[in-house]
């Protein structure tokens, strides 16, 4: 009897798909991006934008990559932020050199340097500024570990609501209401979740941080830097 063959693993699918130095080096330019047209992404793979269409049309049929259209253009980005996690979690191994240490040197250069000071992941802060955010939430107590995610404090609903933020009216997920998420650049955690989520979409609305347009990149403005000074402290220098 022949033994019985198991399925072929969803995730062997993905692998391939992402496996792809063509489709890798689109996948590694929405990483940075919130969004590209295909014209950018053929540009930034070095390839027509005849086979930019060919392999966009299977990230987009594997579900790694969606497109938005406004008008009548098409802009391409990565599915959602888990497909993020999933290639940051990729580069952390990938970018390991001979000693296990991450090679960090291409964070400090050009458009990397940017992402690594702050940056949106997916809806929360991540980068310098999201690690110094996790620390210092941490340090002032306010924020008490409770299995793997967090839980608010009493000084941490009173500090959040000293920023307009009320803790208590964000709905935790499946993991709780805030927890640890390693940051690509840092390799130290920063925060995600329903509060860190909040927490960034207040500081945006506020205009204490602002976007760097066509990238997750975030820059701290002068509002900012005095608003957020009990937090970030001298990271806003």
């Amino acid at each position: 009897m022949q033994p019985t063959m198991n399925p072929e693993p969803r995730f062997a699918t993905i692998a391939a798909m992402i496996g792809d130095p063509t489709r890798a080096r689109m996948l590694s330019h929405l990483l940075g991006s919130e969004h590209a047209t295909a014209t950018e992404l053929a540009r930034a793979a070095g390839i027509t934008p005849q086979t930019a269409s060919a392999h966009l049309a299977k990230l987009v049929d594997t579900e790694l990559v969606a497109i938005r259209t406004q008008g009548r253009h098409r802009y391409f980005r990565l599915a959602g932020g888990e497909i993020a996690h999933a290639l940051e979690a990729l580069a952390l191994v990938g970018e390991r050199d001979a000693t296990d240490k991450v090679a960090s040197g291409k964070w400090s250069q050009g458009a990397y340097r940017p992402l690594r000071e702050a940056r949106s992941c997916y809806g929360h802060l991540a980068g310098r500024l999201g690690v110094v955010l996790h620390d210092s939430l941490i340090d002032q107590r306010a924020l008490a570990f409770d299995g793997d995610a967090f839980h608010v404090t009493d000084d941490g609903r009173a500090t959040l609501h000293a920023l307009g933020i009320d803790a208590d009216a964000v709905r935790g997920g499946r993991r709780g209401i805030v927890y640890p998420c390693l940051d690509w650049s840092e390799r130290r955690d920063h925060f995600a979740g329903p509060l860190a989520v909040a927490m960034l979409g207040h500081f945006v609305a506020m205009r204490w941080l602002s976007r760097m347009p066509g990238s997750r990149a975030l820059t701290a403005t002068p509002v900012g830097r005095r608003s957020l000074a009990g937090l970030l402290g001298d990271a806003l220098a």
